[in-house]
């Protein structure tokens, strides 16, 4: 990797449920790449953090 390259992301946490009884939480994550304006839908933060993790090393 250039070390001068830089990959930049956002990431948006979203309720999308509330298990009844639980009252477990289930989140949707949209992470986006900022330089290739790619959005990604996950449903758990270590799915949306190896996202991220192949992108900074496909660059």
């Amino acid at each position: 990797m250039d070390p001068l390259q830089i990959a930049s992301f956002v990431v948006r946490f979203q309720l999308a449920a509330v298990e009844n009884g639980t009252g477990k939480k289930q989140w949707r994550i949209k992470v986006t790449h900022v330089q290739e304006e790619k959005e990604t839908l996950f449903e758990s933060i270590e799915e949306a953090t190896a996202f991220m993790k192949s992108m900074v090393e496909d660059s």
